[in-house]
């Protein structure tokens, strides 16, 4: 990775503005799942057990530049408390006098979670004063919100023209394991490919197709490939004006020579809602009001069969409609099958909310080489893209191997137009 991280910098006595990414579940008060918050431990355990205080930032959910109370951070603060062993308080607000006393506070081991980032409208529009309020809190900046990446917002880029901006271990994790993929992946090389929609996913479909040795599409996704292949598919969700685009891809591919495996039967449910009737049919024989929901048993068979040679796999997206469990069979079984080959030796490396949480229910995330915590920062890495969050952060000297040490700007700096954003939050 050519970023500098927090190993770049002593972080000893400073105040370090971590941005996190702990979007994650809450239901009743309570964190569902913790995945997100578990990955950003080793980067808060490192800078606390080197004498950093630590102001952490995040957003929960879309409150759309609204307090909404079911997205605040308490349950999440508590989660980290657990975990971390020591009380992480969270503040009222982003802004505000009350918050600024609260970051002068801090002690070298200490820290303290800002409230939900996005009940301000200012984070997602990265406004400067609120870029600036944010960077007042601390001394440095470190990025190890790698879900968020690809968002240029105000705490994953603005802060950054006033601080010096560092990779968290995170971060560094996710960037080094994707680069390898597509830069020197072990051969042969399959991309299992699932989700919902095709659109968002043609750059990296296209991309792929220069990198893999096979591509398997399932999903809701294989429906407007399995339209391009002359197949009806009743009520399924279909994004018909991609049908061509698909056709493109399939084209492509055979141009190339990659293997494409695309779905030969499906389970079909008459609604696609739990203890609906369902069967298996052949894909050329879908009713015409029914909908695909799963990939069958014959097609499963298919993935495995074409995944067994293979060293490196990506899997991005489930391979139906997961969250309802009965249509889950084919995501679960692709999961196990992964597992072993994990076991076996290949480097798996999976990305996509649905297909992490096949693996955490079956206990599988620890075999694997990598699950990546982005959702759609991680498709558009794939795709090729420059992440707007990766890019501000300090850049390490091509012909010098000793870190770079860019003086970190105090906060101070920017406290002429912090009373501005101090303003903006009590009005």
């Amino acid at each position: 990775m050519d970023k500098l991280t927090i190993r770049d910098f002593d972080p000893a006595g400073k105040r370090v503005l971590v941005r996190v990414d702990f979007n994650v579940p809450v239901e009743d008060g309570k964190v569902k799942d913790d995945t997100r918050i578990r990955a950003a431990l080793p980067t808060i355990r490192y800078l606390l057990s080197h004498g950093a205080s630590i102001v952490l930032m995040s957003h929960l959910g879309r409150p759309k530049g609204k307090v909404v109370e079911s997205a605040r951070l308490r349950p999440v603060a508590e989660r980290l408390s657990s975990l971390l062993g020591r009380p992480v308080p969270v503040t009222g607000d982003a802004l505000g006098i009350g918050t600024r006393d609260a970051v002068a506070r801090l002690k070298p081991g200490q820290l303290l979670l800002l409230e939900n980032l996005r009940f301000h409208g200012e984070e997602e529009a990265n406004d400067a004063e609120y870029a600036a309020t944010l960077a007042s809190y601390g001394d440095v900046f470190v990025n190890d919100a790698f879900g968020t990446a690809h968002r240029a917002h105000a705490s994953t880029v603005g802060v950054a023209s006033h601080l010096p901006g560092y990779a968290g271990l995170l971060m560094e994790a996710e960037i080094n394991a994707l680069s390898k993929l597509l830069e020197a992946p072990a051969k042969p090389f399959a991309a299992v490919i699932g989700g919902a929609k095709v659109s968002g996913k043609l750059g990296v479909l296209e991309n792929l197709l220069t990198k893999v040795d096979a591509l398997l599409i399932g999903g809701g996704m294989a429906n407007t490939f399995i339209v391009a292949q002359g197949h009806t598919v009743g009520k399924s969700l279909l994004e018909r004006e991609l049908v061509d685009d698909a056709q493109r891809i399939l084209e492509l591919a055979e141009k190339r020579g990659v293997q494409v495996v695309l779905p030969t039967d499906v389970v079909v449910a008459k609604e696609v809602t739990r203890g609906a009737e369902h069967k298996v049919v052949p894909v050329h024989k879908v009713p015409n009001s029914w909908s695909i929901v799963d990939i069958g048993p014959a097609s499963t068979d298919a993935f495995t069969q074409a995944l067994e040679p293979m060293q490196t796999v990506l899997w991005n997206g489930p391979l139906g409609v997961f969250e309802v469990p009965t249509f889950g069979d084919g995501t679960r079984a692709i999961a196990r099958f992964l597992a072993r080959r994990a076991d076996d030796g290949a480097t798996v490396i999976v990305g996509g909310g649905d297909s992490v949480a096949a693996l955490e229910e079956l206990g599988l995330t620890d075999r694997l080489a990598h699950v990546s915590t982005g959702g759609g920062a991680t498709l558009e890495f794939l795709e090729g893209r420059e992440l707007p969050g990766v890019a501000v952060l300090e850049d390490r000297p091509a012909a010098d191997p000793a870190p770079r040490r860019r003086a970190a700007k105090s906060g101070k700096e920017s406290q002429a137009i912090v009373a501005a954003g101090d303003r903006k939050a009590r009005s």
